[in-house]
């Protein structure tokens, strides 16, 4: 809720645009894919599915029309399109961030809240970008991404002295999810 809030707020800043949902499932799939090749561990560890515009966070989709927050409303404004708009007032709490996870929401609206970028830009980005979605797209339409296609190789047949750092702290991660 409070990544939410921060890219409606942030977005709306730097373009005085609301926060339309597809902008919102690429914010939030960029900081949890971008952390994870970069540090080996996602942010918000949310679920995606690879659907043809991209990855897009299940938990957040499924409950688009319904979805309740304190600081946050979903809008229906028609043509199956939602936009995300921050209640008056509301601020979100970057306790729960750590310095570098703050510093990468920033980094991707820097980047893709501009008034020029438009929801095909972002989505051809992430495209590129997010070769998980990729591998799973090819593969798998719409079905559950797997966050450890994120590395170009197969990390459960590398040799454990081969791994890179992240790829140690993925697996590491991962098995502590598991436990």
């Amino acid at each position: 809720e409070n990544a939410i809030l921060f890219f409606a707020k942030e977005h709306h800043k730097k373009t005085k645009k609301h926060l339309s949902q597809t902008f919102l499932y690429k914010y939030l799939a960029f900081l949890d894919f971008t952390s994870l090749k970069e540090i080996g561990k996602p942010v918000l560890e949310l679920t995606y599915l690879a659907f043809d515009r991209g990855p897009v966070p299940k938990e957040i989709y499924d409950n688009r029309k319904n979805y309740y927050s304190s600081s946050v409303n979903f809008v229906d404004i028609g043509n199956n399109k939602i936009q995300i708009i921050a209640k008056q007032n509301a601020k979100p709490d970057l306790d729960y961030f750590s310095p570098y996870e703050i510093n990468l929401m920033n980094k991707l609206i820097e980047i893709y809240g501009s008034n020029y970028v438009d929801t095909n830009m972002i989505s051809d980005c992430s495209h590129k970008e997010i070769l998980a979605w990729k591998r799973t797209y090819e593969k798998n339409k719409n079905g559950i991404i797997d966050y450890s296609l994120t590395f170009k190789e197969d990390i459960y047949k590398k040799g454990g002295e081969l791994l890179t750092v992240q790829e140690e702290n993925y697996k590491t991660y991962e098995a502590i999810a598991k436990a």
